[in-house]
């Protein structure tokens, strides 16, 4: 066996420990949410469901109990908005970074990085202040907006740094065959970077869509609760119950792994290639 074999299969075995430890919570999410109540505190700890029960999902999709589908909608409308906005907005910016010349390009394209400087909670004051300011606080257009500034700088890099890789002779041809700027970057930009545009907006709808910390501070009613605080509501309520805990946490994961498995492919499919024959 030479030393090629060696390295790929000490890889996979790699790649396969990696996949095994991060499933593991998974795992026994799901079958916490399918054990029965006696099931998932019985001691020692059963780590195949002796029996097995759906009632906590019914728990949970029972408005009743827990208004998972108010909570679910809530949370599409703030995430949806979010990453589409960071998407439009985005994409102005960062074709302005990596294509046009302007005065204080570089400390624009280096400072739009410093919010990362400073974590989340260090910006909820000035964020509440603004927010409370302009009458948006139990709002869900305050979360849109907060989750918005954590991550437009990140969509802003990510987006400028594809862009840069598209030839300038393509844009150059589109010019010259009497497309406006705007046209160029709607009609030949914008379809070449589906896979950074994808990309960018999977990354800020999973954030916004799992965000807690503005969440439970710029919203108060149940009404306009997003799934995090509806947990936390769920958790602190009389009707905790650890099977319906995982079966909601469960159910609010399956969207975001359903948007990345539906986004994987423009992902990775370098839409770019061929597009500038040599």
């Amino acid at each position: 066996m030479n030393a090629k074999k060696i390295k790929n299969i000490f890889l996979n075995m790699l790649v396969v420990i990696v996949i095994c430890v991060t499933l593991t919570p998974f795992y026994f999410m799901l079958t916490t949410a399918l054990k029965t109540s006696q099931g998932s505190v019985a001691y020692p700890p059963q780590i195949f469901p002796t029996e097995i029960t759906l009632q906590h999902f019914k728990d949970v999709l029972n408005p009743a109990i827990f208004p998972f589908w108010r909570y679910f909608r809530n949370s599409l409308f703030v995430a949806s908005i979010t990453a589409s906005l960071a998407v439009i907005i985005g994409s102005m910016g960062a074709y302005s970074i990596a294509k046009l010349d302007f005065p204080g390009k570089r400390i624009f394209q280096e400072g739009s990085l410093i919010v990362y400087m400073f974590s989340g909670i260090l910006l909820v004051v000035p964020l509440f202040k603004i927010i409370s300011a302009i009458g948006l606080y139990d709002n869900k257009f305050s979360l849109v907006i907060t989750c918005l500034v954590t991550t437009l700088p990140a969509a802003l890099f990510m987006l400028s740094s594809y862009f840069t890789t598209i030839p300038v002779s393509l844009e150059e041809a589109a010019m010259i065959d009497g497309l406006s700027r705007l046209q160029v970057i709607l009609k030949i930009v914008i379809p070449l970077s589906i896979p950074a545009i994808m990309s960018v907006f999977a990354y800020v709808f999973m954030i916004a869509w799992n965000d807690f910390l503005f969440s439970s501070i710029f919203l108060s009613t149940p009404e306009n609760m997003t799934l995090p605080t509806g947990l936390r509501q769920l958790f602190s309520s009389k009707d905790y119950v650890w099977g319906r805990m995982m079966a909601a946490s469960f159910l609010t994961a399956i969207p975001v792994v359903f948007m990345f498995s539906m986004v994987e492919k423009f992902i990775t499919g370098g839409l770019t290639a061929g597009g500038v024959k040599e």
